[in-house]
């Protein structure tokens, strides 16, 4: 006999009523459950916690999430990328000019970027960037991080509290990211996005490590990821699959480009790895995938399949081809490596 599943509720029925009736006035049906739990959540935390700090803490997070949310909707079906680098970075510097360039030629090609919002690489990045076609989240600092004078429009301006509301909003709004020369931010930033799809807590995305010319800094950082990660065991040779270098602003923008011209996104539905495409690939590309990835194939192969029907019911992206397969949820910077194999394919 199937058990009914738990409930999220508190323990009064009246207030479980009140909420039940406010989330079926405050939103559509599919998402009513949603705010359901969340009110839920609301409601157990006044009962459960005391502290006040805890619930500010909660409060200015929420508040934080849900103001980035309203901001980034209207633009969910623009490619956006993200620019981190170091807010020390002067204007006649090498990263600054780099980033100034690759900022305007991906505007230019239909991008959109997002910053920091603060002075040096993130201001570069604002600078460059064609009129509305940028976003900045800056962090509220101790020290007062003043946001750039080049956001041209002050509403995709985001003032932060909290790092990590921030780091969130840096990686769920984009679908690339580009690093250049940086300090502990900028490290911490990079580090962050190389572990989320390490783990495949990130879908696969462009992770471009940007050099100018002359510049040795991520030929040492790639000495010690080789010397101290990979060959003492902490790191696998093919997590460095997960991340490219640059050494120009068109070269870039050029990866960019290719990484989304035949892969559109990702999605697991009940165990099964779907890649949408948005062109077909051929039955001799397929069968060279099945032989060049059976390594990360747990059973069967890798299948062109139509819309699988949690996909339609959601009407996510229904008339794309797609390839199906069984992934064993481990080798992702294999399959950043599949991802590009698939691009080259055409």
């Amino acid at each position: 006999m199937r058990r009914k599943p738990n409930v999220y509720k508190v323990n009064d029925e009246l207030i479980n009523k009140l909420i039940e009736e406010l989330s079926a006035k405050s939103c559509s049906i599919d998402n009513a459950q949603f705010l359901r739990e969340i009110y839920t959540s609301v409601v157990k935390l006044g009962m459960e916690v005391c502290d006040k700090g805890d619930l500010k803490l909660v409060n200015d997070t929420l508040k934080e999430l849900r103001y980035s949310f309203k901001i980034f909707s209207p633009f969910r079906n623009k490619r956006k990328v993200i620019i981190f680098g170091s807010a020390r970075a002067k204007p006649a510097s090498a990263e600054y000019k780099m980033a100034e360039e690759f900022s305007r030629k991906l505007t230019a090609k239909g991008y959109m970027i997002v910053t920091g919002g603060g002075p040096g690489v993130m201001e570069a990045g604002n600078k460059g960037a064609l009129a509305g076609r940028e976003f900045a989240l800056n962090i509220r600092l101790p020290f007062e991080q003043k946001p750039n004078p080049y956001i041209s429009e002050k509403e995709k301006l985001i003032n932060f509290k909290y790092f990590f509301t921030r780091k969130l909003i840096f990686v769920k709004e984009t679908d690339a990211t580009a690093l250049f020369p940086g300090g502990f931010g900028t490290n911490d930033e990079g580090f962050e996005v190389l572990t989320l799809m390490q783990t495949g807590r990130c879908r696969p995305r462009p992770l471009i490590l940007m050099e100018p010319k002359g510049s040795r800094y991520w030929a040492h950082w790639l000495r010690f990821i080789n010397t101290q990660l990979i060959q003492k065991g902490y790191a696998n040779r093919s997590d460095l699959k997960l991340f490219s270098v640059a050494r120009t602003a068109s070269q870039a923008v050029e990866y960019i480009d290719n990484f989304y011209k035949v892969y559109h996104s990702l999605r697991y539905v009940k165990g099964v790895t779907v890649i949408r495409l948005n062109k077909a690939i051929s039955q001799k590309a397929l069968a060279q995938l099945n032989q060049e990835f059976k390594d990360i194939i747990t059973n069967g192969k890798i299948k062109m399949s139509p819309a699988l029907k949690e996909e339609v019911l959601k009407g996510e992206f229904p008339d794309l081809p797609r390839l199906v397969m069984n992934f064993d949820m481990r080798s992702y910077g294999r399959l950043c490596e599949l991802v590009n194999r698939i691009n080259s394919s055409l």
